[in-house]
C-alpha cells in the first residue's frame, strides 16, 4: 500500500443535509488552505487493516481512495488524471465503510512532493459531495484569493491609536494590522458630530478617509471578521491618556459589530 499522508472526513451521507452545509466562511477556509481544489469522482476504495492505520479514532475506519480528475477547478500545482489519498471515515450503523464509489467530490488539498497522482487533504472535512450550487458558491471566492490585489491573511492587531477632533465628539481612530506577507492593511473609525460613524479599510501606507467598509461575503471581509480578535488588545493601544485609550477601545468594538459574526460551521484548518 502507498505511503499516503491521511486525512479524516465525515462520511457523504452526513453531509447533504443542509444543517451540515459549508458556509461561506467554511469555503474560504478551504479554499485559502489548499493548492488544489478538484472535482473528482471516486472510482476505487478500499479498507486498510488496522494494523496499517494507526491513530484511527475508534468508530471510524481508513480508506485508500483512487479517483479519477473531473475538473480542476482551482490549483497552483499540476494534477493528472489520477488520483490518490488517504481518508479516515466513520463506520455506519452496521460497523462498515461508506460505499464512496462512483460519488462526485470536490477535494481540497495540497500535492505531495515527489509523488505524482498523491494528494494531501487539507482538512478532516476536505471531501465535500459535489454539486454545481457547491461549485458556483465555491468560485467566486477561488477567483477574489487568486486575484493580484488580493486582500492579505490578517494575523492581529498591530498598533492602534485615537485622538480627538477640533468640535465636541470629532475623533479619529487609525487601527494597524499584522499581515502574512508584510503588506499595510490598516482601518480608520472617523466620528463627526450629529453624525454616524464611519469606518472603512486601507491596503496601503497611506491612510485615506475616503475607504470604505467591505462588504459581507467577500474575501476584505474575511480577513477581518474571521481573524481580528473580538476586543482591542491592550498592547496595542498606543494611546497614552486614558480618553484616548477608551476611544480606540470603543471604536475597534464598532468594528467589530458592524463586521458581525464569521459564521462557521467547522474548525478550521491549520498550516
Amino acid at each position: 500500500m502507498l505511503a499516503l499522508a491521511c486525512v479524516w472526513v465525515r462520511p457523504l451521507a452526513a453531509q447533504d443535509g443542509p444543517a451540515s452545509a459549508p458556509s461561506w466562511a467554511d469555503l474560504a477556509d478551504l479554499a485559502d488552505a489548499s493548492q488544489l481544489v478538484v472535482r473528482a469522482e471516486v472510482k476505487k476504495q478500499a479498507e486498510l487493516k488496522p494494523e496499517r492505520a494507526v491513530g484511527v479514532a475508534p468508530g471510524y475506519t481508513r480508506l485508500y481512495i483512487e479517483a479519477e480528475t473531473i475538473a480542476l477547478i482551482s490549483g497552483s500545482v499540476p494534477v493528472g488524471e489520477k488520483l490518490r489519498y488517504l481518508v479516515d471515515v466513520p463506520l455506519d450503523e452496521r460497523g462498515r465503510a461508506p460505499k464512496l464509489r462512483k460519488s462526485e467530490v470536490l477535494l481540497f488539498a495540497r500535492a505531495v512532493p515527489s509523488r505524482p497522482g498523491e494528494i494531501q487533504l487539507v482538512a478532516r472535512d476536505a471531501q465535500l459531495p459535489w454539486s454545481q450550487q457547491l461549485e458556483d458558491r465555491l468560485r467566486p471566492i477561488l477567483v477574489a484569493l487568486a486575484a493580484p490585489d488580493a486582500a492579505p491573511a490578517v494575523g492581529g492587531v498591530r498598533d492602534a491609536l485615537s485622538v480627538e477632533g477640533n468640535l465636541s465628539g470629532e475623533s479619529e481612530t487609525q487601527i494597524f494590522l499584522q499581515t502574512a506577507t508584510g503588506d499595510p492593511v490598516s482601518m480608520s473609525v472617523v466620528r463627526r458630530p450629529g453624525m454616524r460613524p464611519v469606518w472603512g479599510v486601507s491596503y496601503s501606507e497611506i491612510v485615506d478617509q475616503a475607504v470604505q467598509a467591505p462588504t459581507p461575503q467577500t474575501l476584505g471581509w474575511y480577513r477581518l471578521a474571521c481573524f481580528l480578535p473580538q476586543t482591542l488588545p491592550g498592547g496595542a493601544n498606543l494611546s497614552t491618556d486614558p480618553a484616548g485609550r477608551a476611544m480606540a477601545a470603543r471604536d475597534y468594538a464598532f468594528v467589530i459589530e458592524q463586521l458581525g459574526p464569521c459564521q462557521r460551521t467547522r474548525t478550521p484548518p491549520r498550516g
